[in-house]
């Protein structure tokens, strides 16, 4: 059997894996990507991108290729609590702060076309039968293509692009780390003639909800559950999807004058951090970290990991850096930046009220504009959660709506 060598070799091809390769095959490097799906197909995702992903895909010359699919601007972010709304605006990220949604087999199929246009050898319909190993070291992998025909690869470095269930992590069992249990369970569908002002976010006691346009004119609707309640919620999922949705009473009403059109998808997701790196292999994406989906931040955290993934791996392969300082400084980066969303969606998806002060703020920035404007670009990923909860930050809130 004949072993090809590449620079790196990836496992998965979605949102980690193809702008991963995409980068690697620009600075002229050898890629192999290999993945079980064909494309276009779905996958279970929030599928939102936020400001920093709209970004990143300006700076990789693919937003107008998203844009064309139809998929709507979404320029304000509405969190309905009940009792207030906030409404706002977020910060701009290199001169934008709109987001769109595309459907999942809309995007992956752009972004593992722009891979191959790169340069990248990219496989679908294939399967990884296992690494290969030497002295402890992970240099390659075996698969099998789409005709099921045995094959091996060699690499400087494998790259799991693989999922929160990454193979590549099974097989190196990295540390993992911060872990905490699932949080909520989601069903979420498709709905047609459900319109939406941007992305709306409803809070309720135990319960939240959240819609998106998306593409071909639908509406992306999920409802989230706390964890513990998921047996029952699956028990009877429209029924109680639906019911949930009465929380709301003037949104209930829009969507019980749509039509929903497809099946709902349900999930759930732990919470951790894995290190990312070892001798001969990196973890991008989810299977580097992941978290609970109501933030929806995985499309821009994989946007952000293939980055500054192809960037450190760019410099080792170039000898500029060994792996190890290179990849320490990615495994840091990574986690600095994560850090406060990561502490503000697991709270946010316990679906508790928050502490008594916090709810004070929250009240008086809907009062302020520019308090509303901040508190949405958390979520949207251009602002730290850290710095909206700093001292300083609470108190020009709270002194802005007090009586003179």
């Amino acid at each position: 059997m004949s072993v090809d060598h590449y620079d790196a070799i990836i496992i998965g091809a979605r949102c980690a894996g193809s702008p991963t390769a995409m980068l690697l095959a620009r600075q002229g490097r050898r890629v192999l990507v290999v993945d079980r799906a064909t494309f276009p197909s779905d996958t279970v995702s929030t599928h939102v991108l936020h400001a920093p992903a709209m970004a990143a895909l300006r700076r990789w010359g693919l937003a107008d290729a998203v844009i064309a699919t139809g998929c709507p601007s979404i320029d304000t972010y509405t969190f309905d609590f009940g009792a207030f709304t906030l409404r706002g605006a977020p910060r701009p990220v290199n001169g934008s702060g709109a987001a769109r949604a595309p459907r999942r087999l809309v995007l992956d199929k752009i972004l593992v076309d722009a891979a191959v246009a790169a340069g990248a050898e990219v496989h679908e319909g294939c399967s990884v039968d296992g690494l290969t190993v030497e002295a402890e070291r992970v240099t390659g992998i075996r698969w099998r293509d789409a005709s099921g025909t045995a094959r091996e690869a060699r690499g400087d470095v494998v790259i799991g692009a693989d999922g929160r269930s990454s193979m590549v992590a099974k097989a190196v069992r990295p540390q993992q780390y911060r872990d905490k249990p699932m949080l909520q369970w989601s069903y979420y569908s498709y709905f047609r003639n459900l319109p939406v002002d941007g992305f709306e976010i409803f809070i309720r006691p135990e319960r939240g909800f959240a819609a998106a346009p998306t593409n071909d004119g639908l509406t992306m609707l999920v409802v989230g559950w706390p964890y513990a309640e998921a047996a029952a919620y699956k028990a009877d999922v429209e029924a109680n999807f639906m019911r949930t949705l009465d929380l709301a009473p003037a949104f209930a009403e829009r969507v019980h004058r749509a039509t929903r059109v497809e099946r709902f998808a349900g999930t759930a997701s732990p919470n951790f951090f894995r290190r990312p790196y070892g001798p001969g292999w990196l973890l991008v994406g989810d299977a580097g970290y992941t978290k609970d989906p109501i933030t929806a931040q995985g499309i821009p955290d994989a946007f952000a990991d293939a980055e500054r993934c192809a960037s450190a791996l760019g410099d080792v392969l170039d000898g500029r850096r060994t792996f190890d300082d290179a990849m320490a400084d990615y495994h840091a980066a990574r986690d600095a930046r994560v850090d406060a969303i990561y502490e503000f969606t697991t709270q946010l998806a316990t679906l508790e009220l928050p502490p008594p002060e916090v709810q004070q703020l929250l009240f008086a920035a809907h009062r302020s504009q520019d308090a509303m404007d901040q508190f949405v670009s958390i979520v949207a990923g251009s602002l730290s959660p850290a710095e909206f909860f700093a001292p300083d930050n609470i108190g020009r809130i709270m002194s802005a709506v007090a009586p003179a």
